[in-house]
């Protein structure tokens, strides 16, 4: 496994990439998701040349896009910091994807069809026999399936695309992910599957206030101090 400033082997690339630049992006857009450089955590540029085994350009070019991405920032005598947002910032963003999302619910509830229906019931069962062994990484991995799948449906054209840029923006480490609380689990399992009958029923209302509570529910568990504040 990938480690941090710490040193260690990088995470093997899935698939061959495109660039060196491309590998460093990925390898560090990946060591930030899974909690290997934690919010806050510096980057150190030399570090991360050797570790990967590439030279400071790619490196350099990397964190550009990072920073474009917003995951990283840069501090005064500090340099390249993996981003972390205060407790406003957290605030907003999960009223803005309250909001958003709950609008792709609404228009899902509409245009939904059977063979989506089915997709999202086989993801919601996957998710079941997941919490059943307490697997949490499958958890929190399909439930972003979960809502992106919805975002696909109600909003092809726009929302959908904007839904996966504000996800992929903020990513949430595991280490911190809300899924790791087993009573989180519970109801959040049981709005997807009220949001599921909602959907199946073709209610637009239901549908956007189901996701929209689910939503804010995450929200007041996020800053409740059950998990530590993410960087999302």
């Amino acid at each position: 496994m990938a480690r941090g400033s710490t040193g260690g082997p990088a995470r093997a690339a899935t698939r061959p990439p495109s660039s060196k630049a491309d590998y460093v992006h990925e390898a560090l857009r990946q060591e930030i998701l899974d909690g290997t450089l934690p919010p806050g955590s510096a980057i150190g540029q030399e570090e991360i040349a050797a570790r990967l085994g590439v030279s400071i350009t790619p490196v350099r070019e990397a964190l550009r896009r990072l920073e474009s991405d917003g995951l990283i920032s840069y501090r005064a005598h500090r340099g390249a910091t993996v981003s972390e947002l205060g407790s406003d910032a957290v605030e907003e963003l999960y009223l803005l994807r309250a909001a958003v999302e709950g609008l792709a619910a609404r228009l899902a509830a509409t245009r939904v069809t059977e063979d989506q229906l089915a997709r999202l019931r086989e993801v919601h069962e996957r998710m079941l026999a997941a919490d059943a062994r307490s697997d949490a990484r499958a958890l929190a991995e399909d439930s972003r399936l979960f809502h992106q799948l919805v975002a696909d449906i109600g909003g092809p054209a726009f929302l959908a695309a904007h839904i996966r840029s504000i996800r992929q923006n903020n990513p949430v480490p595991l280490s911190v992910s809300l899924w790791n609380t087993p009573e989180n689990a519970h109801h959040f399992l049981d709005a997807h599957a009220r949001l599921l009958r909602a959907l199946q029923d073709r209610d637009a209302e239901s549908a956007e206030r189901v996701m929209a509570e689910h939503i804010r529910a995450s929200a007041a568990a996020r800053t409740s101090g059950e998990a530590a504040p993410p960087h999302r």
